[in-house]
């Protein structure tokens, strides 16, 4: 194996914060009528319930989902159930994803993703009986949300690595 293995520091709280803000903030972006445009928060959530379950939990997800609702102006609740779900389906699969380099670990994120919005759709199918099915494009969103995947592990984990080389200077 030529990677070097990378022990991570622990993580800044108030960077996790930083990152489900920015993904909100991306999330408000005018996409308009783009198909496939990914959820960011639902990747950073995933991402953080993999990788910090103790800090990034189901109440985080709640609350991402509540502040997705109200931004979206549809059904309250909708996203905070799916978020919840997606949170609690990651954190049941963290031990065994991260045993796995990050493409192989898009294969086990896909279903998580692409539940969600199994789940939206079947929400707004039951709870509003004039609504119809956005095709099948749709789901497009779950395969750019997994693409996505791999530059998230390595943007939202360079913080934590530490130099491969060491430095004198450095505490650490």
């Amino acid at each position: 194996m030529t990677q070097p293995h990378y022990i991570l520091l622990p993580v800044n709280p108030l960077f996790i914060a930083f990152s489900l803000a920015l993904a909100f903030l991306l999330n408000f972006l005018p996409w308009g009528g783009f198909i496939a445009v990914p959820d960011f928060v639902a990747l950073v959530l995933v991402f953080w319930s993999i990788h910090q379950p103790r800090k990034v939990g189901i109440g985080v997800a709640f609350v991402m989902g509540l502040l997705m609702d109200v931004h979206d102006a549809i059904h309250l609740g909708e996203n905070a159930l799916a978020y919840t779900l997606l949170t609690y389906f990651a954190i049941t699969i963290h031990r065994r994803v991260l045993w796995f380099h990050p493409l192989t670990q898009s294969l086990y994120v896909f279903p998580l993703f692409l539940f969600v919005q199994c789940l939206q759709i079947a929400v707004r199918l039951i709870v509003a009986p004039d609504a119809h099915f956005p095709g099948w494009l749709y789901f497009s969103e779950s395969v750019v949300t997994t693409a996505l995947w791999p530059i998230a592990t390595l943007i939202l984990l360079a913080p934590q690595r530490r130099a491969i080389n060491k430095d004198d200077t450095r505490p650490i």
